[in-house]
């Protein structure tokens, strides 16, 4: 991957293929003092009131700098590393590979909390982790005055639902949600029904006195690509039927279409969708129908497998950031007889992760 020049005309090579870049693409990117503020990096033009004939008058290449002058009199010195980032997406947490996993996990990807680690180097691999495998447990993180918000602030914002900027999950009377209670909760990502689905949950344990209550994590990239691979018909229908998600209580009623597995525009893994006593499935004929509820009951029993679950239980301090895109999320049963087990949890979206990794990447020079 290179940068090369030839009668005033700049060219990106790449595995062979040569393409002229765009003059006004460069002259966009022009970012002296009297162009960009330093702080924000926010243009100080607006590129839409330039005159379209934008033209290089004259040309030089160092190894890191290309220096350029263009018809319109100005003069720039563009870092040839800046612009290979924007042609290799370098900078894009989407191209970070995702490990798949099942239960043969063992490595929790514990990191250990300390006052500093929101600006700390920790935190970046923390982040890395994150993407890599969908969740990540931090260890030691203050219990006290809803240490929660703070948490994820520091990241970037809470996603505020019906249920609150934050909530608590424990047992009491009258719930509005199976959370609520001390019933074992088979895998399901969480809030199905919105538009958009909250892209990243985070539980923090404050009390866990309880001997069951095990928290458990499925990898849905890990189950869908292993449906592909044995149960094609079943993949496909899956990522085809939209069906019916639903939440209703005494104020609101929340109703999103989706697939159970979603796709991005290149056919790749994007979400899953899956909580059972949520979803309503469309009419459709019934050869279709034998099918789509086939595929729905195999998936199931893929989610709900020892085969692919692991469990583990969240200590006082422990803090689970998963990704509810991917991973589904449940908990074993347990006696509320036995003692408190009180989580408090809360949501925030994916540019929240995205830009603070984008910020530590930057500030640690990775």
């Amino acid at each position: 991957m290179k940068i090369e020049l030839e009668n005033n005309k700049v060219f990106f090579e790449n595995q062979g293929l040569k393409k002229e870049i765009h003059p006004f693409w460069l002259r966009e990117r022009v970012n002296g003092d009297n162009f960009v503020d330093k702080r924000t990096q926010q243009r100080l033009f607006d590129p839409t009131e330039l005159e379209g004939n934008i033209k290089i008058d004259s040309l030089s290449l160092s190894n890191d700098y290309l220096e350029i002058t263009f018809n319109d009199g100005v003069h720039t010195k563009l870092a040839i590393q800046n612009i290979l980032k924007e042609f290799s997406n370098i900078n894009d947490v989407k191209h970070i590979k995702k490990i798949k996993w099942d239960s043969s996990l063992e490595n929790l990807n514990n990191f250990e909390f300390n006052e500093n680690f929101f600006e700390d180097e920790e935190m970046y691999k923390a982040l890395i982790n994150f993407y890599q495998y969908g969740f990540v447990i931090f260890k030691k993180v203050p219990t006290k005055n809803d240490f929660i918000v703070n948490f994820a602030n520091s990241i970037g914002s809470i996603r505020r639902t019906n249920f609150g900027e934050y909530f608590n999950v424990k047992s009491k009377p009258n719930p509005n949600d199976l959370a609520y209670t001390s019933l074992p909760l088979a895998p399901h990502t969480d809030n199905p029904y919105r538009n958009p689905v909250p892209c990243i949950q985070i539980l923090h344990c404050i009390e866990n006195e309880v001997s069951g209550g095990l928290s458990t994590l499925v990898d849905g990239f890990t189950v869908t690509e292993q449906l592909k691979k044995d149960f094609p018909d079943y993949y496909k229908i899956l990522t085809e039927i939209k069906v019916r998600f639903q939440f209703i209580d005494q104020s609101v009623v929340l109703e999103d279409w989706a697939e159970m597995i979603q796709l991005n525009e290149l056919g790749e893994f994007k979400q899953v969708r899956f909580s059972p006593r949520l979803d309503f499935v469309p009419l459709m004929d019934k050869d279709k129908l034998e099918l789509y509820y086939a595929a729905r009951k195999k998936i199931s029993e893929l989610y709900n497998s020892d085969n692919y679950r692991i469990e583990f239980k969240l200590k006082p301090g422990d803090l689970l950031m998963m990704d509810n895109y991917r991973l589904l999320h449940g908990r074993t049963t347990y006696d509320a007889n036995e003692g408190n087990r009180f989580l408090q949890g809360c949501y925030i979206d994916y540019d929240s992760t995205e830009g603070k990794l984008k910020h530590l990447k930057r500030k640690f020079n990775i």
